[in-house]
């Protein structure tokens, strides 16, 4: 029997991080000849070496896309014109005949890739074909070992398969008889789900929120979950989710639940400019009738903490978010004191309900508004009280709140 001859760079590969990179391959994987095959052959020949471990890769995401649902598989397929997948009884072998380079594809675009994974793992495909087809002229280096080995296990073969979440697990939740919060696993279920899954989900979970006809708890669980997804949430999918919800709402004035549900989505930038205003503007007319007096002090605590909930000062369009600022500048600082029984030794009388309520709303957006705050230095009204020594230090503490 001849002599098994080293390749020249087996003694550069051991001393590499390759050999530590095997031991992170999930024990399932570490168990089949197919790896123990990739052993041995990484010091004799590192390109079949370096074929046979990527061919592994592969056939982990085409397991990994028959756990997570060959159901999604499918919608995922048909959403970015891949290749259709059967979803009948024969579903499954479908897959296994899907092209390696569609099937990296289709894994990103399920979630069991990111795109920096979906991107390494396409070069180091096109370095396996070179590998296949073009011996003669090219062999594995150092170089193509480590980034392929690199790649296929930190992006695949290290990595659990993921079950991804459905609509009916949602509603569960949602349902159950007492307040919720997304668990952890939850969160990471979505993060991974695909886009059309997580509009799917959202989809649902708009449409219970914003239902007069659902529980009050249900339709405030499914709020609450809507908040704990949005960080986790594409920002196609917002555009996609935000264009249903507009195709729903149709021309009509928006109402205070739309907006506020719109905002916990983060989709209310996405809204009609001209719908957006007409509702801030009537938020504005609200603040007007009110007024901005102290004496109107019990009315304010009720308007001003709703903003939060509608999206702050950033979600007013330019026209209308100038004049609701000039509105709680003059509320914030208030009027010449000094008078009356109580108010004697008080120099400023102001609205203690609205001024914790303004500097909050403030210094969430100062960086949209500090244009705003700086050119009420010349408003009429806003002069005409800071007259007054103490309200002008007032309007001053404004000034140096949204150029911290």
């Amino acid at each position: 029997m001849g002599e098994v001859v080293p390749h020249p760079a087996s003694d550069l590969i051991s001393n590499s991080e390759v050999p530590a990179l095997m031991g992170q391959i999930r024990p399932q994987w570490q168990s089949k000849g197919l790896i123990e095959r990739v052993r041995r052959l990484l010091p004799v020949d590192p390109s079949s070496a370096c074929q046979r471990l990527l061919n592994a890769a592969i056939q982990d995401l085409r397991e990994k896309v028959q756990i997570a649902g060959i159901d999604i598989a499918s919608e995922v397929a048909a959403a970015y014109k891949l290749p259709p997948i059967n979803r009948g009884s024969r579903g499954g072998e479908d897959i296994e005949n899907y092209s390696t380079a569609k099937l990296i594809d289709l894994s990103y675009r399920m979630g069991l890739l990111s795109r920096p994974e979906w991107r390494k793992m396409t070069r180091a495909y096109d370095i396996r074909r070179d590998l296949e087809h073009e011996d003669a002229e090219y062999e594995a280096g150092i170089e193509d070992c480590i980034y392929i080995f690199k790649t296929c296990i930190d992006a695949v073969l290290s990595r659990d398969p993921i079950t991804l979440i459905h609509v009916s697990e949602v509603k569960q939740i949602v349902q159950a008889s007492g307040p919720v919060t997304a668990d952890p696993d939850l969160l990471n279920d979505y993060k991974h789900a695909p886009e059309t899954r997580q509009l799917e989900i959202l989809k649902f979970l708009l449409s219970v929120a914003l239902d007069d006809s659902e529980p009050d708890l249900v339709r405030e669980n499914s709020y609450v979950l809507i908040q704990e997804l949005d960080a986790f949430t594409g920002t196609s999918v917002r555009v996609d989710l935000a264009t249903h919800q507009m195709d729903k709402i149709g021309r009509a004035p928006l109402t205070e639940l739309q907006v506020r549900v719109a905002h916990a989505a983060g989709i209310l930038p996405y809204f009609r400019k001209a719908q957006r205003t007409t509702f801030f503007r009537s938020q504005l007319e609200d603040l007007e009738k009110i007024g901005h007096s102290w004496r109107a002090h019990a009315s304010h605590g009720p308007a001003l903490r709703l903003f939060p909930e509608f999206g702050g000062l950033a979600a007013v369009p330019t026209d209308v978010r100038v004049q609701i600022v000039r509105w709680m500048t003059l509320c914030y600082i208030g009027e010449e004191g000094g008078y009356g029984t109580m108010g004697r030794n008080r120099k400023v009388f102001y609205s203690n309900s609205a001024a914790p309520l303004i500097e909050q709303i403030f210094k969430e957006d100062r960086e949209i508004i500090r244009d705003d705050i700086s050119g009420l230095q010349k408003d009429r009204a806003v002069k005409r009280v800071c007259a007054d020594e103490y309200v002008a230090r007032r309007f001053q503490n404004l000034l140096d709140l949204v150029d911290a």
